[in-house]
């Protein structure tokens, strides 16, 4: 049964077409038509009922006031932001190069495999900063440098002092780890600098997985490269491609491993494959893993202790950003994930640690948490002090701690986890020494599945929150920057390939 119709990309030729999202045997397809390449039906979720499930939680629209292109022709042919783009950057990327230290088969950026060089000048990256900050209402809050390999400009450690002078308040790098693990001293140099988080790659527990997405061992390297950071009190998330067959059989000890290292490990961001032009449309289906596929995998490698029903959108959380921004004295959330509620999902977990040899005891957060009934409370809270109804944010949070005891349950949370507490000071404090409090019991475990040409769709894109900043003044989204605008722009600005460079 027809869902929906949407604008999706023909996987050969890059030609936006129309497009039906449909139910079909419990699942969720993407179905178009090109006129010269045919018909392409492709899995878009693979489980009709959490399909419908994070249909509740649709986000909120926050469109930029100051678009940087005019709005011209068919949805997604002239990203940049437009106006018709309904929301604005949490997280703005930019790549520093598109060099390399490695060459692996399923990087999305393609790297210096291109045979030109890419590497934008610090004077161009300090106004792509601007770009980003520049932005109405709400400028861009966060940054990660990207690629290609950030680590290998020699100048990294400058640029992260920019972004900071630029003032972001989050900066991080999405990096392989190898110069992490050959430089000692440089995680250090980086966290000096202001680097927040390393966003570290981290395909499994051992070395099958790394020789097949990477071609070599590099699990040694990926441990020296987070104990370096430990050394330095530079925070890790660890950010797993997930690849059917090649470890999805590892996302349990992958979770396990960062639970065994969250001193300094503070999430696993998991991202599903995608087939960005490398892979025949006919392999496509064998080796795609959805955003359902993967939180089952998760229950199933957990034995039901982080069940599917543990998993939310990050749209969910709009209430608690509202909540504090209105106490803050904001009018609304400058920044939100409101994202579209298909785009992702996350969930926070605890560990109990247990005695002699018995495996450890998962708790998600959802198990002791009303989380909904919290969600509906602080909308309630939202109108109410949109409305004028509190007189101070003394009454308020007084209002939020008698209630909040009455959806937590102590029982059945980890031992001397007193997470009422931790909460009231969250939202009582608001700023990055509460949120430590909270995630240094807590590991974030989520999915971002990222668009390809072949399950493409127009509305996503629309709600894309992850932007790249390009060197012509363009912010593009996410998924359309990789598959339609990578190499367009990395050729206009890009210098021959000098393989000493």
């Amino acid at each position: 049964m027809k869902i929906k119709g949407t604008k999706s990309l023909c996987p050969e030729c890059g030609k936006p077409i129309e497009a039906e999202v449909y139910d079909e045997d419990g699942k969720i397809f993407i179905k178009k038509t090109c006129d010269e390449h045919g018909e392409f039906v492709n899995t878009y979720w693979s489980d009709e009922e959490l399909y419908n499930n994070v249909k509740q939680y649709v986000p909120s629209v926050t469109p930029v006031e100051n678009p940087c292109v005019d709005n011209l022709g068919t949805c997604p042919s002239n990203c940049g932001l437009c106006s018709k783009h309904e929301t604005s950057t949490v997280l703005g990327l930019i790549d520093v190069t598109n060099r390399c230290n490695l060459r692996c088969p399923v990087c999305f950026a393609n790297a210096a495999a291109a045979g030109y060089l890419y590497e934008p000048t610090k004077e161009e990256i300090r106004q792509m900063l601007k770009n980003l900050r520049n932005l109405k209402p709400n400028p861009c809050p966060a940054i990660q440098y990207a690629g290609g390999e950030p680590t290998v400009r020699k100048d990294i450690v400058e640029l992260i002092e920019m972004a900071k002078e630029e003032g972001f308040t989050h900066v991080q790098i999405a990096t392989n780890g190898i110069r992490l693990a050959k430089r000692e001293n440089l995680a250090k140099q980086l966290k000096d600098a202001g680097l927040n988080t390393v966003y570290l790659s981290f395909e499994g527990v051992t070395p099958e997985p790394y020789i097949a997405n990477k071609g070599r061992d590099l699990l040694p390297d990926k441990l020296q490269a987070i104990e370096n950071c430990r050394k330095a009190g530079l925070g890790v998330v660890l950010v797993p491609t997930l690849v059917k067959g090649v470890n999805d059989n590892q996302v349990g000890e992958i979770i396990k491993f960062a639970f065994d290292n969250n001193d300094i490990i503070y999430g696993v961001n998991f991202q599903p494959v995608s087939f960005s032009g490398r892979t025949p449309a006919d392999q496509v289906e064998e080796q795609r893993i959805t955003i359902p596929d993967f939180i089952k995998i998760i229950e199933d490698e957990t034995d039901g202790q982080v069940p599917t029903s543990a998993f939310y959108p990050p749209s969910c959380v709009e209430p608690i950003a509202e909540f504090i921004s209105l106490l803050d004295g904001e009018d609304s959330a400058k920044v939100t994930l409101n994202c579209h509620e298909h785009c992702g999902i996350a969930t926070y977990v605890f560990r109990e640690k247990t005695e002699g040899e018995g495996k450890d005891k998962l708790i998600p957060i959802t198990d002791f948490i009303d989380v909904d009934d919290l969600f509906a409370k602080l909308d309630e809270y939202n109108d109410k002090l949109k409305k004028g109804k509190f007189g101070s944010h003394k009454r308020v949070l007084a209002g939020l701690t008698g209630n909040l005891p009455k959806l937590v349950h102590p029982s059945r949370s980890p031992k001397d986890l007193d997470i009422t507490k931790i909460l009231l000071n969250v939202f009582a404090k608001r700023d990055y020494e509460a949120l430590g409090e909270f995630s240094k019991d807590a590991m974030l475990i989520s999915c971002m599945h990222f668009m390809d040409p072949f399950n493409f769709d127009e509305d996503r894109v629309k709600k894309c929150v992850i932007h790249y900043a390009t060197p012509d003044g363009r912010i593009i989204p996410f998924c359309t920057m990789n598959s339609i605008y990578r190499e367009s722009v990395e050729r206009e600005f890009s210098t021959p390939f000098n393989k000493k460079d």
